[in-house]
């Protein structure tokens, strides 16, 4: 791989990246709008908290797409894959404004995630497409603090909708920023027509991960992020209403958490670039994210704002680790590597698998809040495979070499 990769000369294209950027910033807000509520749509309909099955069944869909997502790129290019999942979107969306029946709405739902995960691989493609490795940590820290900036304003509007219209105001408000993005992306991404070229399977895909170990270190690190964000997203909101807290409560204190996610990000991604690498850095986030995590099993505060400032310090290992991860990870791929990259994404799936699945069976025997030491638990072991990474070298370490 890393012979390949040193015969491929990578060009920065700055107006593709500012038009990606803008698209990040409508997806993230978009997703925002659903994302911290899914899981009391799925209690509704359930009329249970136990709502893992539902994200359990969504993943496994995922990962099985995600595994042949080169095949379909093959076929139809970058942007013709991105446009066709959010025409679907778009279509489940409008469905989903107009369904009564409890099933269907779950079944609609749940394919909504499916495609949503989809478009957000295929848009991590088209930006590595037009990155330059050297540049990653500034240009991932960039695209992340755009998607975040997005995602902020997400759990506060999205909580005043659903209080003010129910969960179709929000399915209008996300059907009409999907149409806008779509717009967006048919003006801007008409020229992106890279198509992937292997012809490997999942078993060799499988294979290039196993022998290149600081990609597989690398994933496995994800996928205690993506653990950590699964029961969060899941299971945050279901335990502050049963502590009493309203949604509009609730959205301020997402949005306050929040915070780092655009704060952090960029200039931890330059400090990766020039000063440090990345290993140490997510070393620490890990910790952060774990220790935290492991607070909240502890308190019992009916303040708001109590939350809001745990939640707060949960969020700082969390995107210093996102970064972290996406800057170390990109530095060993290039924009072909369109088999790598949709594995590489395959750890949200997996994550959701293992960790619904973990958290549905300890609900069975033991209260929510048992889902906080779990999470402080999947955190920590992410350690291990930190520490076994071969750190990049930053700009400041390779001069000093020269």
């Amino acid at each position: 791989m890393n012979k390949k990769k040193s015969s491929h000369r990578e060009h920065v294209n700055e107006k593709k990246l500012n038009l990606l950027g803008f698209i990040s910033f409508l997806f993230g807000f978009a997703q925002a709008l659903l994302l911290y509520v899914t899981s009391d749509y799925f209690s509704q309909k359930l009329g249970s908290h136990n709502v893992s099955s539902f994200y359990f069944i969504a993943y496994v869909v995922a990962l099985v797409g995600l595994l042949n997502m080169h095949k379909l790129v093959k076929i139809l290019g970058k942007a013709g894959a991105f446009f066709l999942f959010f025409l679907l979107q778009i279509y489940l969306l409008f469905a989903l404004v107009f369904v009564k029946n409890p099933l269907l709405g779950s079944i609609l739902m749940m394919s909504y995630i499916i495609v949503n995960y989809f478009a957000w691989t295929i848009l991590d493609v088209i930006i590595e497409q037009y990155s330059e490795d050297k540049k990653s940590g500034r240009i991932r820290g960039f695209h992340l603090m755009i998607l975040s900036a997005g995602i902020l304003i997400g759990p506060f509007l999205s909580t005043k909708i659903l209080s003010s219209f129910e969960f179709n105001g929000l399915f209008i408000a996300t059907l009409i920023l999907n149409c806008l993005m779509l717009i967006v992306s048919l003006v801007g991404l008409r020229g992106v027509n890279g198509r992937f070229s292997g012809k490997l399977t999942v078993r060799d895909i499988g294979m290039k991960v196993l022998t290149n170990k600081d990609v597989l270190n690398i994933y496995m690190i994800s996928l205690a992020l993506e653990s950590f964000y699964a029961l969060m997203i899941v299971y945050m909101p279901l335990y502050l209403l049963g502590l009493g807290f309203s949604w509009q409560q609730i959205g301020i204190a997402f949005t306050i958490m929040l915070i780092p996610f655009v704060a952090l990000e960029y200039p931890i991604g330059i400090l990766a670039d020039e000063k440090f690498g990345e290993k140490e850095m997510i070393i620490g986030g890990l910790l952060i994210m774990g220790l935290s995590s492991l607070s909240i099993y502890f308190i019992h505060s009916n303040s708001i704002f109590i939350w809001a400032a745990i939640l707060l310090v949960t969020r700082i290992g969390a995107a210093s680790v996102e970064i972290l991860r996406d800057s170390y990870f990109y530095k060993k791929i290039d924009g072909r590597d369109v088999d790598l990259i949709s594995f590489f994404r395959t750890t949200r799936a997996v994550a959701y698998l293992l960790a619904t699945g973990l958290s549905a069976m300890l609900l069975i025997i033991a209260p929510m809040k048992y889902i906080f030491l779990l999470i402080a638990v999947m955190v920590l072991i992410g350690i291990y495979p930190a520490f076994r990474l071969v750190d990049n070298k930053s700009e400041e370490e390779l001069k000093a070499e020269e």
